[in-house]
């Protein structure tokens, strides 16, 4: 006799295709664009800090003022779009975000520099956790969220190794007008609004809403996730309120604030790096960059796809930390340029390592509501990293004239993220739930 679940393996698997084009595709678009104009602001640094006389510490204030924005926004825009529709919260951070984007190119104060990042983030919170708590679930067994997660963020290098060359490329073309670095505000901020449009016509909110689906897989894909629910709630029903007090959160929030403070001071910071250890043009820093953000992908979707094969977590996850920490750490004790190269290179493929993993903890022992508040605070103590990352490496540039003490405390902060991930529980109590159906 054939058991049920391999009756459902064809469902299974064609439903888990369809998944991948009309959610994690669309879903790794937005992504590609949101983190293109985060990162922007690291390459218009290049030319705009002196049209707008920044010092460094300056530039690590503004760039990290986007995440007090963020913050203060995260959760409650989290749980609307759980409670409400997912895909047209997406499609409103995305407007909007492309709009207060487009504005960075008519800054010309220190003051508004630090007013519109402080805008730019508050418009686009909570898009991370509405990806990883509302989209992804409904889709994908635990199991499988590893890899989904890894594809999905994989999008963070794509836009880096598209996005690097093609701002190396626009700070020496003045564009109707415009100076360079405005040039590549305005350009890479109208994607954002054309795409919010297109985004809310591609996606479905849920299996029921899909019209792409056959009725067996729509079923299929619902009793799965009813019966992952209903696992979770047996062992424990979580409140909002109870994931934020819950311990295993706030150690993820801990572990997240050290790792992304780890993760923005590096990301912000690594053109205005690598130019002052090279003395290459803005092109060849832009080209430059290609490479370690290609090989970080490759760690990254071999790290998602082996976690999700294993089942194993948390050394998939700190073993990347410890990678970056070693990067950013050697990266300070040489002068040779090419030497200085080869450790942003294991800098990179370190801090972009664990996303697939890291983010398929979360939901693998919290669910609805509880999920998206939880991975709302859990994003927004990361946010706070991603302040004092930047600012620091700033002020300690600043400070001392010199990046080695700011890329030492990045190299600490990473360490100690991955040293936390090992204390993680080993297995989940609802990690390996089996869909019943």
């Amino acid at each position: 006799m054939i058991s049920k679940s391999k009756q459902n393996a064809p469902i299974a698997d064609s439903a888990r295709r369809k998944a991948y084009l009309h959610i994690v595709l669309p879903l790794f678009i937005t992504s590609i664009i949101a983190y293109m104009d985060r990162i922007n602001l690291g390459y218009a640094a290049l030319t705009m800090d002196k049209d707008l006389g920044l010092t460094p510490e300056m530039f690590g204030m503004g760039a990290g003022v986007f995440f007090a924005g963020y913050v203060l926004f995260e959760i409650p825009g989290a749980l609307i779009a759980e409670r409400f529709s997912p895909k047209w919260w997406l499609a409103r951070i995305m407007i909007t975000w492309g709009l207060v984007s487009g504005l960075m190119a008519f800054m010309t104060t220190p003051w508004e520099f630090y007013i519109l990042r402080f805008l730019l983030g508050a418009a686009e919170a909570s898009l991370y956790p509405v990806l990883y708590a509302s989209c992804i679930p409904r889709w994908f067994s635990p199991e499988d969220r590893p890899r989904a997660i890894a594809f999905l963020l994989g999008s963070l290098q794509i836009s880096s190794i598209i996005g690097a060359p093609l701002a190396g490329w626009l700070l020496g073309v003045p564009l109707l007008g415009f100076k360079g670095w405005q040039g590549l505000f305005i350009l890479e901020a109208i994607p954002a609004v054309v795409f919010g449009f297109i985004l809310v016509r591609w996606m479905a909110d849920g299996p029921a809403d899909a019209r792409w689906l056959t009725p067996a897989e729509k079923q299929f894909l619902l009793t799965r996730f009813e019966n992952e629910v209903a696992l979770k709630t047996s062992a424990r029903h979580y409140t909002v309120w109870q994931a934020f007090r819950e311990r295993e959160v706030l150690k993820l929030c801990l572990t997240y604030f050290l790792w992304i403070t780890g993760f923005w001071g590096f990301s912000y910071w690594m053109p205005t790096v690598l130019k002052a250890a090279s003395g290459w043009s803005n092109l060849a820093v832009g080209w430059m960059i290609v490479i370690p953000m290609a090989l970080s992908l490759a760690f990254m979707l071999w790290i998602g796809d082996h976690s999700s094969k294993t089942g194993e977590k948390r050394w998939h996850g700190a073993v990347g930390m410890f990678i970056g920490a070693a990067g950013l750490l050697f990266g300070t004790l040489t002068a040779d340029p090419f030497l200085a190269f080869f450790f942003m290179c294991l800098a990179a493929i370190g801090v972009y390592a664990p996303f697939g993993v890291w983010w398929s903890y979360p939901t693998s022992f919290l669910s609805g509501p509880a999920a998206a508040g939880a991975i709302g605070l859990i994003n927004s103590c990361g946010n706070i990293g991603g302040f004092v990352g930047p600012y620091l490496t700033g002020f300690l540039k600043t400070l001392t004239g010199s990046y080695i003490s700011g890329w030492l405390y990045l190299a600490l902060s990473m360490t100690c993220s991955g040293l936390l991930m090992l204390t993680f529980k080993s297995a989940p109590r609802t990690a390996k739930i089996q869909s019943r159906t």
